[in-house]
């Protein structure tokens, strides 16, 4: 029986678990938070030193349990950019996040390079605040003598892999990782350095880009450390998702992935384009607001929580009682609508009662994440079930109502760090050469059964209101 690692370096902790390399067992896990200061206001800092990435991986590390380990896999936070000088040494703390101080730095790179089509064309991405490309040009803007003094760009995941070696000549990273910089091309597999060149000013070093399967290296006790990835691949691995698969994420905002043979250029920038950890490609598409819909109308209805909330909303009925909410409540990007507000339509004295706003909300959110789901089904995206990943997957009215919306299966995983099981698979498979099956995660499934019907009809009444109230909302982009 062989034993590897995976470790999920998420912007908060580490988490590392110690799997059974042919089963996918879970043996032994360990956590510790990253030694960080909070940003003004409580909030995640966006600039971060590398090193307490390490000190918590120590940290998690500890008590001997990486005992008998002979590989281990990497995920990471994406879009952190560590960037360092001719000696290997950080020119200032790695920028993480969606940094907003980067939004103006987005639209000047969109001016740089002549539209978001070409972007969308050159890397399957628009410039937004959060990617790394985007960063670059902040920090030439902002820090022009830090700028000038950068040699060589990384990731979180790919810095981590290059510190377990001991700081080897050879930088490497994976095409999941690559694929959100912002200048790589999923579509081509090559950089573009015309864009770190257009972001910086000049031109830095790249880490080589190898295959899932390929080891980065082994450290000088013959551990072997493979490839490395973001964590949003390294998830979609360790869920064992695959073509036909969709996964929507609830968190404040959501998030709509899938599993395609292909990448997807969308000149109207709502599609993502990464790369997956298998060879394969995840167009995602992102919503401004999920469950931050839910708790806004949990506070105005002036229910405890969400748990209460789901109650309230499953003593309504579908369509609830008529009403429509469209919950652009902080503008939306799928459709893009930067500055709308939501949207409640369909009062009548007999549906102003909270059973019915609180089926509205979560009926709203879910069309939202619907409309996202069908932006990929639109180009071509099989989508067989769909995945539910958060907190707010648990809640008895998202699992009635998210079937019937998506049109699809829909399966609730257990809890559980998917991003470290990944980075463990990745592991595996970088050590046996075998792409390793194991076990899917345990989850609830539900279907849509007789209420199909029903869901598309609440669908086709929110695409109305929806059109009415941002007419063209959806309409594709004008070359």
């Amino acid at each position: 029986m062989g034993i590897v690692a995976g470790l999920d370096s998420s912007p908060d902790f580490t988490r590392i678990v110690v799997c059974d390399t042919d089963t996918g067992a879970v043996l032994k896990q360990g956590y510790a938070p990253h030694p960080l200061e909070s940003a003004e206001g409580g909030g995640r800092p966006v600039d971060v030193d590398p090193q307490a990435w390490l000190l918590s991986l120590g940290e998690a590390a500890g008590g001997g349990l990486l005992e008998g380990v002979q590989a281990i896999g990497v995920s990471a936070q994406q879009n952190a950019l560590v960037a360092l000088d001719q000696h290997g040494n950080t020119v200032r703390p790695a920028l993480v996040g969606n940094d907003r101080r980067a939004q103006v730095s987005a639209v000047d790179l969109v001016d740089g390079l002549g539209s978001r089509e070409a972007w969308a064309q050159a890397v399957g991405c628009v410039p937004q605040a959060a990617l790394p490309v985007t960063k670059l040009r902040w920090l030439a803007r902002t820090e022009p003598e830090a700028a000038q003094r950068v040699a060589a760009l990384m990731q979180a995941p790919d810095w981590l892999v290059w510190q377990l070696l001991g700081r080897p000549s050879r930088r490497t990273t994976d095409r999941g990782g690559a694929s959100g910089t912002g200048y790589w091309s999923a579509a081509t597999g090559t950089y573009r350095p015309d864009l770190v060149e257009l972001a910086l000013g000049h031109q830095a070093m790249l880490p080589e880009v190898i295959g899932p399967a390929e080891a980065a290296g082994t450290t000088p006790e013959g551990l072997l450390i493979s490839a490395g990835t973001g964590e949003t691949m390294a998830a979609a691995f360790g869920l064992g998702v695959q073509q036909g698969d969709a996964v929507v994420s609830l968190g404040a905002s959501g998030s709509v992935m899938a599993v395609h043979h292909e990448a997807l250029a969308d000149a109207g920038g709502m599609i993502t384009s990464l790369a997956d950890a298998t060879g394969l490609h995840l167009p995602v598409v992102h919503t401004l607001n999920a469950v931050r819909v839910l708790r806004g109308t949990a506070e105005m209805l002036g229910v405890a929580d969400l748990e209460e909330l789901s109650a309230l909303a499953m003593k309504s009925t579908p369509g609830a009682h008529g009403l429509v909410f469209l919950p652009y409540l902080e503008g939306e990007k799928t459709p893009n609508l930067p500055h709308a507000a939501g949207t409640l339509t369909g009062l009548r004295r007999e549906s102003m009662k909270p059973e019915h706003l609180a089926r509205a909300a979560f009926e709203g959110m879910l069309c939202g994440l619907g409309d996202a789901l069908d932006v990929l089904r639109g180009r071509g995206v099989e989508v067989r079930r769909v995945f539910l990943l958060g907190a707010a997957a648990e809640l008895p009215a998202v699992q009635a109502v998210a079937p019937m919306m998506f049109g699809t299966q829909v399966v609730v995983p257990q809890p559980a760090d998917y991003a470290a099981i990944g980075a463990a698979r990745q592991a595996a498979w970088a050590l046996t050469g075998r792409l390793p099956f194991w076990q899917g995660a345990a989850a609830q499934v539900f279907e849509p059964g007789e209420e199909l019907a029903v869901g598309q009809a609440v669908r086709q009444q929110y695409a109305t209101v929806r059109e009415q109230s941002h007419p063209g909302a959806f309409a594709p982009p004008v070359s």
